[in-house]
């Protein structure tokens, strides 16, 4: 397959959602991942880092979803034809922390589309820049990059199959690790809640049947972004509490899944940290640094 879409005219196409941080999803986020603080004064503190993609989701008609669940691509996003969305990574800097209550304004423009072939297959990668101001003014800078591949193919599907079998029997060696690795757990049931506080339809976070037969899958996937959050939260709450997340940028390498723990790591200094996670068998998941205020 050789690409022949021009893409261009969607570069410099923007959008502008306007959202309130409300506490009703500060209270979801809250118990699904037992955070009683955050629970009882949901209004007390500021958001934490990462929990700002709780919000700004799109509200598009059922009629318009696609076979995937997200909304159907040739509006503000391209028309990829290529059938698999993922979450490839995003950078971002933070000039205040978003108050629960506040409106805020994000608006969002696509910076460049990249057509790729490889190894791989085929691959479109979009980069879409948000911009989040409140009425005190900039709150945070994001750079969000979108990859949209192909089925997988009969290689990949048995590697993933492998993959399956060995974090099912409890095969597990670290690719990487730091001192004190944190265990998660995150079940099907943990990721139909945080779908649901996100109000994020993508398939494959909460219907094993469409992610194994459809998309290759072993198991469901755990969110991009709840992961990136995961390790936000690592370092606001463990490795540096009290201390501003001046920025952080992070890539997906590899899928972790529902099948077994995964594991958070962090390394650095007063000011900046390396940041990632380890998949199911141990594999660098995500894979970023954090910059500290």
């Amino acid at each position: 397959m050789t690409f022949t879409t021009d893409f261009s005219a969607w570069v410099g196409r923007c959008q502008t959602v306007v959202d309130t941080i409300s506490p009703v999803q500060v209270r979801q986020m809250a118990v699904t991942l037992n955070d009683n603080a955050m629970l009882s004064q949901p209004n007390a503190a500021a958001l934490p880092a990462g929990w700002h993609w709780l919000y700004f989701n799109p509200l598009e008609m059922q009629s318009r979803l696609g076979v995937d669940g997200h909304p159907a691509r040739g509006d503000f996003l391209p028309p990829v034809a290529l059938p698999r969305r993922m979450w490839a990574g995003s950078r971002l800097q933070w000039s205040r922390a978003f108050a629960v209550g506040s409106v805020v304004t994000k608006t969002s423009e696509i910076l460049k589309v990249t057509q790729k072939s490889g190894r791989s297959g085929e691959m479109v990668f979009v980069t879409v820049a948000h911009n989040y101001v409140d009425g005190l003014g900039p709150l945070l800078r994001e750079e969000h990059d979108i990859v949209y591949r192909g089925w997988p193919s009969a290689d990949e599907k048995m590697a993933l199959a492998a993959l399956g079998a060995r974090a099912r029997a409890g095969g597990h060696v670290f690719e990487r690790t730091s001192a004190n690795p944190k265990v998660v757990s995150a079940d099907a049931v943990t990721l139909f809640r945080y779908s649901a506080a996100s109000f994020n339809g993508h398939r494959i976070h909460y219907d094993v049947d469409y992610c194994r037969e459809v998309e290759g899958y072993p198991g469901l996937v755990v969110h991009g972004p709840l992961i990136a959050t995961l390790l936000l939260g690592h370092i606001e709450t463990k490795i540096a509490p009290g201390q501003f997340i001046r920025a952080f940028e992070f890539r997906a390498l590899r899928p972790t899944f529902d099948l077994a723990r995964f594991h958070l790591h962090a390394e650095g200094n007063s000011e900046n940290f390396n940041v990632w996670s380890t998949n199911n068998i141990g594999e660098v998941g995500i894979d970023g640094c954090v910059t500290l205020g």
